[in-house]
């Protein structure tokens, strides 16, 4: 695949928080509306043509670990608030920034995550848990080898400890299962297919109007046996 492909030409350990999502889209995986960004005025144009509130961060395959580095900046409501958070992530970085990324702010109140290992012994595995800031606190996740059929995937959602988040929520609808079967699925697809990914980290997952977007996503590289 031709990011995958790029990405190994130039080096780089890992992709970009952007082109992750893009690979992931590409096999059917929904994703937040976003685009890239390298001047304000872009970075403006770009959100408002996203809709607001949006979120801004800083982007590249360096910046892994944004939140640590406090390189996001949230529910930014209109073009003033955009060009401040754009101002203080490029002055206050202790990293050079080239580029942010402007996306959509989705509020959901539960939070799920999905990934992929790639085992020396069984290859690549699927992970499926609860995600956000306490999932490597909670460690509720279920693990199984590629390919996973729906069947696989619906049973994994019944063998996390919180599986009560995938039913109605506080007024919330539950789960679209059949979505996160197919997104649980999809990311089995993308492990048989392209050696070269070595791990995938979706985290968070948040469950909009009851179906399952990826909000921040990291594709991890190998080089290929």
């Amino acid at each position: 695949m031709k990011i995958i492909e790029d990405a190994i030409k130039r080096g780089a350990d890992n992709l970009s928080e952007f082109e992750s999502k893009q690979l992931l889209s590409t096999y059917g995986i929904p994703v937040t509306k976003e685009k890239t960004a390298t001047t304000i005025e872009e970075t403006v144009s770009v959100a408002n043509s996203i809709g607001y509130p949006v979120v801004l961060k800083a982007s590249g395959e360096n910046l892994q670990h944004k939140t640590e580095l406090d390189l996001i900046r949230l529910n930014l409501k209109d073009a003033s608030q955009v060009r401040q958070a754009y101002t203080e992530l490029l002055e206050e970085s202790t990293v050079p920034i080239t580029e942010v990324l402007v996306q959509q702010m989705l509020k959901g109140n539960r939070e799920l995550l999905a990934g992929l290992k790639r085992d020396s012994q069984f290859g690549p595995c699927v992970v499926f848990g609860l995600g956000g800031i306490l999932a490597e606190i909670l460690e509720d996740v279920s693990i199984r080898v590629a390919p996973i059929t729906t069947f696989d995937a619906m049973d994994m959602m019944e063998n996390i400890r919180g599986k009560k988040i995938l039913e109605s929520f506080r007024g919330k609808p539950p789960v679209d299962r059949n979505a996160l079967a197919e997104l649980l699925v999809a990311l089995g697809r993308i492990g048989l297919e392209n050696n070269a990914v070595g791990e995938i980290d979706i985290n968070p997952i948040k469950l909009i109007q009851g179906r399952p977007v990826a909000v921040d996503a990291l594709v991890v590289l190998q080089k290929e046996s």
